[in-house]
Parts: structure tokens; sequence; C-alpha cells
């Protein structure tokens, strides 16, 4: 008989002998990938050789649409990552609350233009986004950091929730709210299907995922200590050297908390802005993306912000993405195989 996690199906023969199969749930169904293992955008991140590399590995990736300068700029990328795969794949599209926001709406063009299906959304009032991208059959997964903003997005129609705890890098939410809490909230609020992401990085993370209710994982900062990540060696080095506790919260009293690695700038920025009187403009010439994007180009861990998560306290090296994908698939196996009948008997 099958050993089933919920919705989740995986194949009781020996757990060694496995090697490569797939898990089957609606995630993977939906997606057309093998694995219930998802890498999310990331900025200055999701480029082509490792987004193409995920797909090869059986995963799902994403292109970060706004890494890419212009919208030209994304339809030469999304072209050169069909190059590297016949896999699927998918582009992400952050909304962000900016002064000079770019032109969402050519991005969006974009993407549809190119025949892409998947897309992965966040970020600021996306209903726009949402819409047009069902009205042209693009299937849809928002990220939320909370239950009451998944059940709004669900009734704007998108397919599936990627769930994002306490735990993860990027933007958290105002609720704090880990998900060891919040992956079944939203699994028990929810119809569609759930991933979760957030502190996430192997396959004891995977099968507590599927026991919590979700139907897969998203990773972000696992994925970023792979060979394939085009980001500097000196920062997959500070990921594999950091612990649980190496990351800032910035932005707590601006409501717009971001969880980033630790270093002399986040420091900074946390000290910053501690003060009563603190404002945006105090850090502001800190926490710029140009800035951010020299630390992921050139290594320069000291000179501006980047995103980690605590998932950084479970990262040990910097493996293949093949090699990173199989490894969690059967540690997933051997726990399901394994440790979950003890318990049950």
């Amino acid at each position: 008989m099958p050993v089933a996690s919920g919705r989740f199906v995986m194949d009781d023969a020996d757990h060694e002998s496995r090697e490569g199969e797939s898990m089957r749930n609606r995630f993977t169904a939906m997606f057309g990938v093998e694995h219930p293992i998802m890498m999310g955008g990331m900025q200055w991140v999701g480029r082509a050789p490792l987004v193409a590399a995920v797909a090869e590995a059986g995963g799902l990736a994403v292109l970060t649409a706004l890494t890419q300068p212009t919208p030209e700029d994304l339809t030469k990328e999304i072209a050169a990552t069909r190059e590297r795969t016949d896999k699927p794949f998918g582009v992400n599209l952050t909304i962000l609350p900016t002064m000079k926001p770019p032109p969402y709406a050519e991005y969006r063009q974009a993407i549809i233009e190119a025949g892409i299906s998947i897309v992965e959304t966040a970020g600021h009032r996306p209903q726009e986004h949402v819409e047009d991208f069902k009205a042209n059959g693009v299937k849809v997964i928002h990220k939320c950091t909370a239950v009451r903003h998944a059940l709004s997005a669900q009734r704007m129609g998108v397919d599936v929730i990627s769930i994002d705890g306490f735990e993860c890098a990027g933007h958290p939410g105002e609720d704090d709210i880990g998900g060891l809490i919040l992956i079944p909230a939203a699994a028990d609020a929810l119809d569609i299907p759930i991933i979760a992401s957030g502190g996430i990085a192997d396959g004891r993370g995977l099968v507590a995922a599927l026991a919590l209710g979700a139907e897969g994982v998203n990773m972000g900062t696992r994925f970023l200590a792979t060979q394939e990540c085009q980001i500097h060696a000196n920062v997959k080095d500070k990921i594999v050297a950091s612990t649980e506790r190496d990351t800032n919260l910035i932005f707590r009293n601006l409501h717009n908390t971001a969880r980033v690695g630790k270093n002399s700038v986040s420091d900074e920025v946390v000290d910053l802005l501690s003060r009563p009187d603190a404002e945006f403009q105090d850090v502001a010439h800190l926490v710029a993306g140009a800035r951010g994007k020299n630390v992921m180009e050139e290594g320069n861990l000291d000179n501006g912000l980047y995103w980690a998560g605590m998932a950084q306290g479970l990262i040990h090296d910097v493996p293949t993405v093949a090699e990173l994908i199989g490894r969690i698939m059967e540690e997933a196996r051997g726990i399901a195989a394994q440790r979950l009948p003890a318990l049950l008997a």
C-alpha cells in the first residue's frame, strides 16, 4: 500500500531503491513537475542558469522579473531559460509599494506574450495582475504571510498559496507567526493547495510541511547556496557559516518588516531605526538596491544588505541543484518509510 500524507502519496517500496522517483499530489499534477519543491522569486538570483537547473532536477523554479532591467530583457531571459530546459518553469512578479514603481503592466504583458503558463505573485494589491494572468490561462501562485491575506487571494482566483512563516527571508509580515502554526491554519482555512515557505532546507522540513497540510515547499535561502546560483562565493560561504540566529529584522518600526542576513550594514540599520524619531530616510543610503546587488555580484559582504532566512542554520554545504533536490527527496522518503511507520506502530 502507498504511504499517504493528506492528499500526498508516496510509494512504500524500499526507499533506497527509489532515487529519482516522483511524489504525486495536486501541486505536482497542476504544474507538471516531479517533486513538490519550488524555488521562489529572489531579486538578483532568479536567473536562467539556476531556474533551468531546478527545472531539470524536477522542481519548479521562477525567474525574477524585476531582476531584469526592462521587460525586453525579461523576454530574453525567458528565451535563455528555454534554451537550457524544456521542463516547466515560471516567472515571479512582485508588486512593491515604491515611489517610482517599475512598469508592472509591461512586465506582465511580456510574461503573457512569452507564453509563460506559471506565475508567482507577491506584494501589494496584485488583483489587476492576477485577473489579467488568469484571463490569459496563466496559473498563479500567490505568496502570503497571513491566513486572512491568503483567503483574499483565494477569492481573487489564484490557484495556489505559498504561505510564508516568520522564519522566512524577505518580508515575513507583521504578525510574527511561525510555520508550525501558520501552515496548518492556512490548510484549514483554504480550499486550494498551499505550499509552505520559511525555514525549510531539507527533507525533514518537506515531510513536516506535508504533515501540517501543505502539498509542497517553497525554498529560497537553501537555493542560494548551490553551485548553479550566480551569486558571489563569499555570500554562499557566509550562509554556510551562519546559524539560525544570524539574521536581522529591519524596518519593524516602519511596519514593513524584512529579514536579512546579519552583517555590519543590517546591524547599523537596526540601530538607526531603533531611535524614537527614526524614518526611512535615515537608512535609505544603506538599503539601496544597488548596494544589495553589489553584495550578491561582487561579494562585498559589508557593503549592503542580502536576503537570508533562519534556514541558514540548516545549510552546511554548496551542492549542485540536482544533488540538493535528490538529497531532500531521499531524506523525505526515508522518514516516511522508517520513522513514521514506527510511530504509528
